[in-house]
């Protein structure tokens, strides 16, 4: 019999919990089961195993991405709207670093829930760049440019890759003026 009040999205919001404290690698079921009070194959009645858990996260980070970038970006447009998108990100992913590393995680073929998660981010970038006028096949280009950028700049901050003893921030407000210059141009 499960135990009282476990459920998968208990066992996620834990798991999520777990990844920003000792990060991705450190994940096992039987920290979760540990933290539970339960034996280990309790788990499996609401997951399928440690790789159908890394995909919930994933789904789970997807989702939270996507709230917090529309909540920072609605009711604005242009360079307003990428600012807020841009410092939103920043900010959850240096709030969550163990979370972050399941932001580009890759779907396989035919998950379409997870799909629906991963839209979901994009939802908001392609509103975005509605108000830069970028349209069609040209969202994909542009999505790919700005996630690259944010991604490649969080990641060093993340990983201590600016030690020099200048403003980050500062840095980044250069990095979002460039990317609004380019989208502006695209």
């Amino acid at each position: 019999m499960p135990r009282a009040g476990l459920s998968t999205e208990v066992i996620v919001e834990e798991a999520a919990r777990v990844v920003d404290q000792v990060g991705r690698n450190r994940l096992t079921l039987a920290e979760l089961a540990k933290r539970f009070g339960v034996a280990q194959p309790s788990l499996y009645k609401h997951v399928d195993g440690l790789e159908d858990l890394h995909r919930l996260l994933s789904m789970k980070v997807m989702y939270d991405m996507g709230d917090i970038i529309r909540r920072a970006s609605t009711g604005k447009a242009g360079a307003d709207a990428l600012r807020a998108v841009a410092n939103a990100y920043r900010s959850f992913a240096l709030a969550h670093p163990g979370h972050y590393t399941y932001v580009f995680r890759t779907p396989t073929p035919g998950d379409t829930q997870f799909a629906a998660a991963t839209d979901d981010v994009l939802s908001v970038l392609y509103a975005v760049f509605e108000g830069y006028g970028i349209s069609g096949e040209d969202v994909v280009d542009a999505a790919r440019f700005v996630r690259s950028t944010l991604h490649g700049f969080v990641r060093l901050e993340l990983d201590g890759g600016f030690e020099m003893p200048y403003s980050i921030d500062r840095s980044f407000e250069h990095l979002i003026e460039a990317t609004d210059q380019a989208l502006a141009n695209w």
